[in-house]
C-alpha cells in the first residue's frame, strides 16, 4: 500500500447496475470517518452521456451537502464502476449497462468537477474493504468473490491487490475475473463468447435460470424465478434442492480451482446470493474439503460490510492514489 495523506477528504462513488452512491469521507489517523455527506441516485442503462451526467450530478449534490471550508478540503473523486477498464489512464474499455465504450470517463469527469478522479473496478474496490475493514482483516491472502447478476473476484496476495499484467500491447489485464473462467468444455455459450464459464451455472441470475427451466417456466418469460425464490422453497420443493446441490457444487469446483492457483487463506462470499447464508457455505465449504488433496480447503467466510463495500472501497483505493502520487511529487 501506498503511503497515504495524513488527513484528506475524498469522495467516493459506487456506480451500480441498479443504484449510484456516493459519500464525502475524511480520512484522519489511518481510518475513515463517517461520511460526512451522502446521497445516490438511480442509475441510467445503456445510455453512456446520461450515465456521465448522473454521476456529474451525484457529485455536485455531494459537494454542495458539505459546508464549503470543507468543500474546498476535498482532494479527489474516486469512482467505481462494472466493466473493462484501465486504472492507469482512466479508460472504461467497455461496460455495457452503462453504455460506455473506449471512453475516457475519468478525464470527462475530472473536467466537469475541477477535482482529480480516480477510476477503479467496483468488485476490485469491494474487495479491497473487506480485506481492509470487513472480513478479510488479519490474513494476507484473501479471494473476495461477489456473487450476483455475475461473478467476480479480488485477489490480495502478500497483502497487495493483483492487478493483472502490463501488456505489450499498452493493455492490462483484468484480474479477477472468476465469473468467466470455464469449468465445463463445450458448454453453453457465455455472453463474453467463451463457453462453459462459472457464471453460466451459479451466479444469482443462472440459478433463478436454471431453476426456471426445471420448473418448466420460461426463463425468459415474466414469471422467471429468482435465486431468492428458490432459497425460500428449498425446504418444501425437491426441484429447488436439486437446482441448489448442482450450483454449489460448481461454485465449490470453480472456487477449488481458483484456490488451486491462487493459494489463498480466505475465501470471502459477498454481492446478492450471499444473503444465503451458511445454506450457501455449508455445503460449498464442505465439497471443497473432498476436493481438498494437494491444497488445504480455505476457510469460507460472508461478507462484512454490505452494500458499503464498494464506497468504502472506492475511498481506500483513492487515497493510496493520492498518497502515491504525493510521493511522486
Amino acid at each position: 500500500m501506498a503511503e497515504v495523506l495524513t488527513e484528506t477528504l475524498v469522495l467516493a462513488l459506487d456506480i451500480g447496475g441498479t443504484n449510484s452512491r456516493g459519500e464525502i469521507m475524511r480520512w484522519e489517523g489511518g481510518t475513515l470517518s463517517e461520511p460526512l455527506a451522502t446521497h445516490s441516485l438511480p442509475t441510467p442503462t445503456g445510455d453512456g452521456d446520461a450515465a456521465i451526467e448522473t454521476i456529474i450530478s451525484l457529485s455536485r449534490t455531494l459537494l454542495e451537502s458539505v459546508d464549503p471550508a470543507e468543500r474546498i478540503n476535498v482532494r479527489a473523486v474516486g469512482l467505481g464502476v462494472p466493466g473493462v477498464l484501465d486504472s492507469d489512464t482512466g479508460l472504461v474499455k467497455l461496460a455495457s449497462n452503462l453504455g460506455w465504450n473506449d471512453r475516457y470517463v475519468a478525464s470527462e469527469l475530472q473536467a466537469a468537477l475541477g477535482i482529480p478522479v480516480y477510476l477503479t473496478h467496483d468488485v476490485t474496490a469491494a474487495g479491497v474493504a473487506e480485506k481492509r475493514l470487513g472480513a478479510g482483516r488479519g490474513v494476507e491472502d484473501v479471494l473476495a468473490v461477489f456473487l450476483g447478476t455475475g461473478i467476480a473476484a479480488t485477489l490480495v496476495s502478500g497483502g497487495k491487490i493483483v492487478r493483472g499484467g502490463l501488456m505489450p500491447s499498452g493493455n492490462r489485464q483484468p484480474a479477477g475475473e472468476i465469473g468467466h473462467m470455464p469449468i465445463v468444455q463445450d458448454g453453453p455459450w457465455c455472453a463474453c463468447g467463451q463457453r462453459g464459464c462459472l457464471e453460466l451455472f451459479c451466479s444469482a441470475r443462472a440459478i433463478g435460470q436454471i431453476y426456471s427451466k426445471a420448473l418448466g417456466i420460461d426463463p425468459c418469460g415474466p414469471e422467471l424465478k429468482t435465486s431468492r425464490d428458490l432459497v425460500e422453497n428449498l425446504s418444501t420443493d425437491p426441484i429447488a434442492a436439486t437446482v441448489w446441490d448442482e450450483a454449489t457444487r460448481n461454485l465449490a469446483f470453480g472456487l477449488f480451482s481458483a484456490a488451486m492457483v491462487t493459494g489463498p487463506t480466505r475465501i470471502i462470499l459477498g454481492g446478492g446470493l450471499a444473503a444465503a447464508g451458511s445454506i450457501l457455505v455449508d455445503p460449498v465449504e464442505a465439497r471443497m474439503k473432498e476436493l481438498a488433496t494437494v491444497i488445504e480447503a480455505p476457510e469460507i467466510v460472508l461478507a462484512q460490510l454490505g452494500q458499503r463495500a464498494g464506497v468504502l472501497g472506492v475511498a481506500l483505493m483513492t487515497i493510496d492514489w493520492l498518497g502515491a502520487l504525493q510521493q511522486v511529487a
